[in-house]
C-alpha cells in the first residue's frame, strides 16, 4: 500500500498486512450501499484486468466515504501464472460532484431558455387580467358576492405571477439582485409565512450573531418557503420542522465544492416520510417530483437560486425518518443597508399627459384604462421608434408628455432602454418609467442608473401603478 492508499482506507500497510482484502478495502455500491466485489478473485481465476463498477464507493476505516475509479490487474510470473493482484484506485469524489453539478446546470439552462422565451408574453397576458380585475374591484361593493369572486380571481392571478417568477429564476433575467442582509429575519419570516395554516410547528435555532450575507432577499425567502412547503407536504399529519442557521468556517475541504472562507450554514430538517435513495440524485431536477401535486419546480428553483448566489445546497434523507436540506452562503463584511418601506395600498390620482409604449395591445389597453381612471390623458406607442416620433410631435405641437411609460423589451423592435437615450437627446428633462415582466433584470433594479425615474413590474394592480406615478410626478392624493 502506498501513502495515498493508506490515507484513503485509513489503514497503514503494517496494520493491513494479513487482513482480508475486503476488510481493508471495504467497497459498497454508491446508492444501495450493498457490498461490491473488489475483483481480486476474478482476476486470479481469469488472469484478466477487471474494471470495478462505476458506482463503487470506498468506506474508510473512520467512516469516510469516497467514490472510486478502480481496477484490478494480474501480476504474472515468467511462466505465465498469476501470482498476485494489483489494485489501482483513484478518488473521483470531487469529479463526480462536479459532473453532477454540471449536468444539473445544463438542465436548468435548458429550462432557462424556455422560461425566458415565454415569460414576456405570459406576463403581458397576466397584466391584462390583473389590471382589469383590479379596476373591476374598485367599482364593486366590497361586501358583494361579485367582489368576493373578483378577489378570488385576483389571488389566482397572483399565484400565476409567482409561478412565472419561479420560471424566471432559471432565465438570464432571474439573476439575483444582491444586497447585504441579515438571514435571521428572512428565515424566520419566510418559514412562519409558509407554515401558516398547516399542522407543522417550526422550531427555530437562529443565533443573533449570524454573519451578514450578500443576497437577493426575495429569492432567499423563496428558497426557505419552498423548502418549508416541501416539508409540510412530507408531513401530512403534522410534525416538527427544525430550521437552524450557524456560522461556519470552511477550510480546504474536498467534501464541499466551495472555496475556503466564512459561511452561514442553513439546515431545514423535517420528520416526514423521507426520499428514496434512488430519487436523491434527481431531487433538484426541474419538473421532477415524488408527489402527485405540485409543479416540480420548488426544489429546482431553490437549487438554482443558491447556485446563482455562488452557494451550495445538498440533501440527506432516510426513509421513514425525514429529510434534511443544507445550504451554504458566503458571509459578507459589508454593512447592512437600510430597508426601504413598501408601497402603501392607497390609490393616488393625478393629471397630465402620459405616453405608454408597449408592443402588446392588451397591455396598452389595460394601462390606458388604469391611467384614465386615475385622471390622466393617454396616448400609445407600439415600440421605441413609434414612441420617439410621437414624443417629438407632441413637443412640436406644444403639448409635451409629462411622462413616458416604456416596456423594457420589444421583440423585433427598439426597447425602453434605447428609446429613452434618444428621448433624452430630444428633451433632457424627459421623465420615464420602465415596465417589464423581467422583475430581476438589472435595469429594473438600478433603473436610475439608466435614466429612468421609476419602475413598474408586470403584472400590476391599480394601487401599485398609482403609487409609482405619485412618486414620479408628485401629485397629491385625492
Amino acid at each position: 500500500m502506498n501513502q495515498v492508499a493508506e490515507a484513503l482506507t485509513g489503514w497503514t500497510q503494517e496494520e493491513a498486512r494479513g487482513r482480508p482484502v475486503a476488510k481493508v478495502l471495504c467497497l459498497v455500491h454508491e446508492i444501495t450501499r450493498k457490498p461490491c466485489d473488489n475483483g481480486v478473485a476474478k482476476v486470479i481465476s481469469t488472469g484478466k484486468v477487471y474494471q470495478l463498477p462505476a458506482h463503487t464507493m470506498l468506506q474508510a476505516r473512520n467512516g469516510a466515504e469516497r467514490i472510486l475509479s478502480a481496477s484490478a490487474a494480474p501480476i504474472i510470473d515468467q511462466a505465465g501464472q498469476v501470482i498476485g493482484v494489483v489494485l489501482v484506485f483513484q478518488d473521483i469524489t470531487v469529479k463526480r460532484q462536479t459532473d453532477a453539478e454540471l449536468l444539473k446546470m445544463e438542465k436548468l439552462s435548458s429550462l432557462g431558455i424556455l422560461a425566458g422565451g415565454i415569460a414576456h408574453d405570459f406576463n403581458n397576458i397576466l397584466t391584462g387580467i390583473l389590471g382589469n380585475l383590479s379596476l373591476a374591484m374598485l367599482s364593486t361593493p366590497r361586501q358583494s358576492q361579485v367582489f368576493q369572486r373578483l378577489s378570488e380571481a385576483e389571488q389566482a392571478t397572483l399565484r400565476a405571477r409567482d409561478l412565472v417568477q419561479q420560471l424566471l429564476t432559471f432565465a438570464k433575467g432571474g439573476a439575483p439582485v444582491k444586497e447585504v442582509a441579515s438571514l435571521e429575519k428572512i428565515i424566520r419570516d419566510s418559514a412562519t409565512f409558509a407554515c401558516r395554516g398547516s399542522q407543522v410547528r417550526c422550531n427555530f435555532i437562529l443565533p443573533k450573531d449570524l454573519r451578514r450575507v450578500e443576497v437577493d432577499p426575495g429569492q432567499i425567502s423563496q428558497v426557505i418557503q419552498n423548502l418549508v412547503i416541501n416539508a409540510i407536504q412530507a408531513m401530512p399529519a403534522g410534525g416538527s420542522l427544525t430550521i437552524q442557521a450557524e456560522n461556519v468556517t470552511l477550510k480546504d475541504d474536498r467534501c464541499l465544492p466551495l472555496p475556503p472562507g466564512k459561511y452561514v450554514k442553513i439546515l431545514v430538517k423535517d420528520e416526514g416520510i423521507g426520499i428514496p435513495s434512488e430519487y436523491l440524485p434527481r431531487i433538484f431536477d426541474p419538473y421532477f417530483s415524488t408527489k402527485q401535486t405540485g409543479s416540480g419546480l420548488g426544489l429546482a428553483t431553490a437549487y438554482s437560486i443558491i447556485k446563482n448566489h455562488n452557494g451550495y445546497m445538498t440533501v440527506e434523507s432516510v426513509l421513514g425518518q425525514g429529510t434534511t436540506f443544507y445550504i451554504y452562503l458566503a458571509a459578507s463584511n459589508k454593512k447592512l443597508m437600510s430597508v426601504a418601506e413598501s408601497p402603501t395600498n392607497l390609490v393616488h390620482r393625478g393629471q397630465g399627459r402620459i405616453l405608454v409604449m408597449d408592443d402588446d395591445a392588451g397591455v396598452r389597453q389595460v394601462a390606458g384604462r388604469i391611467l384614465n381612471h386615475l385622471g390622466y390623458d393617454v396616448d400609445f406607442a407600439m415600440d421605441g421608434a413609434d414612441a420617439i416620433e410621437k414624443y417629438r410631435a407632441a413637443l412640436t405641437a406644444g403639448r409635451p408628455f409629462d411622462l413616458v411609460i416604456m416596456d423594457l423589451t420589444i421583440p423585433g423592435g427598439m426597447g425602453g432602454k434605447e428609446a429613452l437615450q434618444t428621448l433624452r437627446q430630444i428633451e433632457p428633462r424627459t421623465r420615464a418609467i420602465v415596465s417589464s415582466g423581467y422583475a430581476d433584470d438589472p435595469i429594473m433594479t438600478h433603473y436610475r442608473e439608466y435614466g429612468f425615474s421609476g419602475v413598474i413590474k408586470k403584472p400590476y394592480k391599480v394601487d401599485t401603478f398609482s403609487h409609482v406615478l405619485h412618486e414620479v410626478l408628485g401629485h397629491e392624493e385625492t
